[in-house]
């Protein structure tokens, strides 16, 4: 590591802490040339996982448009925030789990509804008929019967 007060390539760990979390070492360290101290921080570079879109185009998944869409789904429903919060944390792990870095929204939509479908299933409705975009009520009438009678 270059030192940023006389550009001296070498220096030497004086001290290393990791943070509470556990993500970040602040590392204090010595400049071998000019004894001068300075702190850097070590972290895991993540790479983003990509979302690719119905209409072919990417973005980076985002967590927290992931929770508002549980949210809104779950909303005036007797489901906790935490229990949104283990939703997340499924499709999180399942992202992460993935040897690829890119995932489909349907995937994602589908694993969603399945959790969804566990946990409440008017809020699995909810999602379901904006996530499948229903023609008309019969689509919608098929789902509801699909849920009620899973067998047939």
């Amino acid at each position: 590591m270059k030192c940023p007060y006389c550009g001296h390539p070498g220096d030497k760990v004086v001290d290393s802490r990791e943070s509470k979390e556990g993500e970040v070492i602040r590392r204090r360290r010595e400049c071998l040339e000019c004894g001068k101290r300075f702190t850097s921080y070590e972290r895991i570079d993540e790479i983003p996982y990509m979302v690719v879109k119905k209409d072919g185009s990417r973005e980076r998944f985002d967590r927290q448009k992931l929770v508002a869409g549980l949210l809104k789904a779950c909303e005036k429903r007797p489901v906790s925030v935490a229990a949104v919060e283990v939703v997340a944390d499924r499709v999180e792990t399942a992202l992460q789990d993935r040897p690829e870095k890119e995932i489909a929204t349907a995937d994602i939509g589908a694993f969603v509804m399945e959790e969804l479908k566990r946990l409440d299933k008017v809020a699995y409705v909810r999602f379901a008929s904006v996530y499948r975009h229903f023609r008309d009520i019969n689509e919608f009438a098929e789902e509801l019967k699909q849920l009620l009678n899973p067998k047939d």
